[in-house]
């Protein structure tokens, strides 16, 4: 008798302790659950979108937004600061009411190759104290279904920098130190043309003279000396060459170097300060500073071209990242490479 009290009791406290898990279970804040990070899709292909609203109530509608792996984040649509601004296309808009509440089918970017953002960023009701926005974001990979048929650079050919008279070409003047991007794009059998200009789109550069033009990181190049080279560029087994001519003035110049900051971890309703003050220039010249966002839904950003840029920490439910890129130029013209720091706000 007393053997069946003690399994009795065993028994009770299971089920006590299992109820007080469930009750100490962490509830989530509004998150995308399909796709996932990481899935792989293809171009123009639908796949259903998921989200699972967590402890966010309230929630009216929610929209999706396609970006680029490191593409600058756009004012939304139907947003109040968007007038005068670039405006981010909407890739699709749902509510509580359609078939996959606030979610439903969505088109891969049927331009797309390489690591894409899908943004959701969800509008919530709080009745006359108006709106408050929330926001997830995963990054897939989309990978066109036709074959790569050519790829070309989409510039003048042969290319001069530094001619005589020349107007500011890829940003400004070209100059010893110079960073800049070459426009890659790629022809597919589907009749799309799509951008593949950097390593992510699985496109890989190279130098016949690195004295000239030298590769650096991200499918960026830096003038480094007077002369002629060629550039080759391949991709899925594709090649095109650029052959360029650099005529600068040869005056020494290094290009600047672009300190972000480090990561930091802030309140909801902070006003955060990012610092490029660490930014130098070999040469001890003054700098020119160019911050932008790119990553989670739009802020504010006040002061983007200055050494310290400022927004404010936007309210969440539950830790968000945004992540901001930094560039400095020098007096000669010559620019960093990117520097990126990542702000994570909590509730």
């Amino acid at each position: 008798m007393t053997m069946v009290r003690e399994a009795q009791l065993r028994i009770s406290y299971l089920i006590l302790f299992t109820s007080c898990l469930t009750i100490a279970s962490p509830v989530h804040a509004f998150t995308i659950t399909e796709p996932d990070t990481g899935t792989m899709l293809i171009a123009g292909s639908t796949v259903i979108a998921r989200v699972d609203l967590g402890k966010d109530t309230g929630i009216v509608k929610v929209r999706y937004y396609w970006y680029g792996e490191q593409d600058e984040v756009l004012v939304e649509q139907e947003d109040s600061t968007a007038t005068g601004s670039i405006v981010a296309p909407v890739a699709m808009v749902s509510s509580g009411e359609q078939e996959y509440p606030f979610g439903g089918p969505l088109k891969a970017p049927q331009n797309g190759v390489g690591p894409m953002r899908l943004l959701a960023v969800a509008e919530v009701s709080h009745g006359r104290f108006g709106t408050r926005s929330v926001f997830d974001e995963v990054i897939v990979n989309v990978e066109p279904s036709a074959v790569l048929t050519t790829i070309d650079f989409a510039t003048d050919k042969p290319l001069q920098l530094g001619r005589a008279g020349q107007s500011s070409a890829f940003g400004h003047v070209d100059s010893l130190g110079k960073i800049f991007e070459l426009p890659v794009v790629a022809d597919f059998a589907d009749g799309i043309t799509r951008r593949i200009s950097t390593p992510a789109s699985g496109t890989s550069y190279t130098s016949s003279n690195d004295k000239v033009i030298k590769v650096v990181r991200d499918g960026l190049l830096q003038i480094v000396g007077n002369g002629k080279t060629t550039i080759t560029v391949s991709n899925r087994g594709k090649y095109a060459s650029l052959d360029m001519a650099v005529n600068v003035n040869d005056e020494p110049n290094e290009p600047p170097i672009a300190d972000a900051g480090t990561n930091k971890v802030i309140k909801a309703g902070s006003r955060v300060k990012l610092s490029g003050l660490k930014s130098r220039d070999p040469e001890g010249e003054a700098l020119y500073y160019s911050w932008s966002q790119v990553r989670g839904s739009k802020i504010s950003l006040l002061d983007a071209n200055n050494s310290e840029a400022s927004f404010l920490a936007p309210t969440v439910s539950e830790p968000r990242t945004y992540r901001f890129k930094l560039r400095v130029t020098d007096k000669k013209g010559a620019d960093s490479l990117p520097a990126f720091v990542d702000v994570t706000v909590e509730p």
